[in-house]
């Protein structure tokens, strides 16, 4: 397939710069792949669209202030952002630079009160560095970072933001991204599900780079996916199975949850727990072996999570619903509204 058949007009005014007031009132199209129907609601009352016996999956991963804005020694502005990695647990870590161009190996930036972070490598607008303090990364990122919001978000960050990018569920330091389709969900919200009898269990998956980064080939199959770690339990797998078996569906909040559920299984269909890296490109056509519905934001053009929805429901499905959602103003990408597909 082509990457120009994943890509649409979007006008900026819908680009969604500031969440809600409430988590829970954004708009909710409702997408059936049977009957390719189309349902206009608000997120709270998702809760009658899922059935008791139904199982939510959730992304508990915690969004880290991972970017950086400092000055160099002669006072250039750099801002940096941190990906922090599973298997690193020396005192250099890659980061994305903006604004690398004059800088060069060596340099020392100055990110916040007596904290520099010094280039170690250097290779287009990606590179490794260390910090002069002593002090873990999570305790740097938390003295001096800030929320890594998105470029499409329009203003710096405030400390709303703090609260609102990141989920309820969030708990396991570890993404430079949110899972947004789970920042629709409020406490009162999972209250409501719970006493309807929907079972929620969580994964983690921490989103990096290979959940945002753009898809440079035009022949799809080409990309290759950066890897991101998750974690799936003996739990949760156990969960899933006896769901399966009760006839009871299982719903992945997000693309990321999608992505670490279809990473967990075999060659013959057996969830497997696991904690890994995974590069698993969902793009049409694909075989989803453990989900059967998908709760989800909507996506950039030619983005991966869109070639993933695209793939659960169809590329004509999914178009047809983006241009009902353009048509009646919905808001758009990380702050925006939601869509279930069932």
């Amino acid at each position: 397939m082509k990457l120009k058949e994943f890509d649409y007009y979007l006008p900026k005014s819908l680009i969604a710069q500031y969440p809600l007031p409430d988590r829970d009132e954004s708009l909710l199209m409702v997408v059936r792949r049977e009957t390719s129907s189309i349902e206009h609601r608000r997120f709270r009352e998702i809760i009658n669209y899922l059935n008791p016996g139904d199982l939510l999956i959730v992304n508990d991963s915690k969004v880290l202030p991972a970017r950086l804005i400092g000055k160099t020694e002669n006072n250039r502005k750099v801002e940096l952002l941190v990906i922090p990695k599973k298997e690193e647990d020396g005192k250099e870590f890659n980061v994305l630079i903006k604004n690398s161009k004059r800088l060069k190996i060596g340099a020392r930036i100055h990110v916040g009160e007596n904290i520099y972070a010094e280039i170690k490598e250097l290779n287009q607008g990606r590179g490794k560095i260390s910090f002069t303090s002593s002090e873990s990364l999570i305790d740097i990122l938390k003295k001096v970072g800030h929320t890594p919001l998105p470029p499409y978000i329009k203003r710096e960050d405030e400390s709303l933001d703090k609260e609102r990018y990141q989920t309820i569920f969030a708990e396991k330091n570890g993404s430079i991204a949110a899972p947004t389709a789970g920042l629709h969900f409020s406490e009162k919200l999972i209250k409501d599900l719970r006493e309807n009898g929907v079972k929620i269990a969580r994964i983690t998956l921490h989103v990096g780079i290979g959940t945002f980064a753009p898809l440079k080939h035009e022949k799809i199959e080409d990309h290759e996916m950066e890897s991101e770690w998750f974690e799936i339990t003996e739990e949760v797998a156990k969960e899933i199975e006896e769901t399966k078996a009760k006839g009871k569906r299982v719903i992945a909040v997000g693309t990321t949850t999608t992505r670490a559920l279809e990473s967990f299984v075999n060659g013959e269909g057996k969830l497997i727990p696991c904690k890994k890296f995974t590069s698993l490109f969902i793009y049409p056509p694909y075989n989803f072996r453990v989900i059967n519905g998908l709760i989800t934001n909507f996506h950039l053009p030619k983005s991966t999570p869109l070639l993933l929805v695209s793939a659960f429901a169809g590329r004509d499905l999914i178009f047809k619903a983006y241009k009902e959602a353009i048509d009646k103003g919905y808001r758009f990408f990380s702050y925006g509204d939601a869509m279930i597909i069932l």
